[in-house]
């Protein structure tokens, strides 16, 4: 069994200052993909050094140094930025979608090829999507247009893992909530982006034309929720009026072994280190 979880930081210094070394001190996926990390490199390795020897003194990983590490810092200051942890072997990385060069894209997509403990590789993939804002044309038309190059990498993913290669799992925050199941207000948010149809048009893409599975939800069965993300306004938090925005997307094969999800709701709004959940899966790989 291997476990992978998936995590949107709302800024890794923010979280370091509040519960995350805690969080951390129970919690040491074999793969962790982080997103909204919101460093620049010099402030980044120092957190990432205090997680690796949490792990190390944990016993989860073969001391600091066998906490291995990929991330990509975003060119534009103080936005997105990804990183990936594995405690198991990392064969190759890959930072970034081919053909996306403006500043505002980077930090957004980076790949690891990762031998499990059987010896199998995987590929897992750590991915934040633009928010958007539908008021602003400027913004979404950067979301589509990351969304469109995704297209092209999910496709590639698809064959290789079609023919026998690589199987594959997208894991992130992917500002969408997919269907009335994913939000707790979809009537109220129909005109808002994160649910607007061409959004969700292209899940739809990935399930169905790309074959790709949607494994929290496949687990769940078709429930409200859970969710993933709470506004940090009002009483959204305490009164469950969320957004599942963190996916995991596997290919089928890799999809099949899935046994279990846990999406890691803090006790209370003041025990948070983050404005989203971590939602990890585990793999029998």
């Amino acid at each position: 069994m291997i476990s992978i979880t998936t995590s949107n930081m709302n800024g890794i210094r923010a979280a370091a200052r509040k519960n995350l070394g805690s969080w951390i001190d129970g919690h040491t996926p074999d793969v962790w993909c982080m997103q909204e990390v919101r460093a620049p490199q010099d402030a980044l390795d120092p957190i990432l050094d205090d997680i690796a020897v949490r792990y190390a003194a944990s016993g989860a990983a073969d001391g600091p140094a066998g906490l291995h590490r990929v991330n990509e810092v975003c060119r534009v200051k103080g936005r997105a930025g990804v990183a990936l942890l594995s405690s198991l072997p990392v064969v190759a990385t890959r930072r970034g979608l081919p053909g996306l060069d403006e500043d505002v894209d980077s930090g957004r997509w980076i790949e690891a090829d990762i031998r499990t403990p059987e010896g199998y590789v995987i590929t897992v993939c750590c991915v934040y999507v633009h928010a958007g804002n539908a008021d602003d044309e400027t913004k979404m038309a950067q979301k589509y247009r990351f969304l469109d190059h995704m297209l092209v990498r999910l496709g590639q993913l698809r064959d290789e893992a079609a023919s026998g290669g690589r199987q594959a799992v997208l894991c992130g925050d992917f500002n969408i909530a997919h269907t009335p199941l994913d939000i707790r207000n979809a009537k109220g948010n129909v005109k808002h982006a994160g649910f607007l149809p061409a959004e969700r048009a292209y899940v739809d893409r990935w399930l169905d034309e790309y074959e790709f599975v949607d494994v929290m939800r496949d687990l769940a069965g078709d429930i409200q929720g859970p969710y993933t993300w709470w506004s940090q306004r009002g009483r959204a938090f305490d009164n469950n009026v969320g957004w599942r925005l963190d996916y995991q997307f596997a290919t089928p094969e890799l999809a099949e072994t899935a046994r279990g999800f846990v999406i890691d709701k803090a006790p209370s709004y003041e025990a948070r280190w983050s404005d989203h959940a971590p939602l990890t899966i585990t793999y029998a790989v």
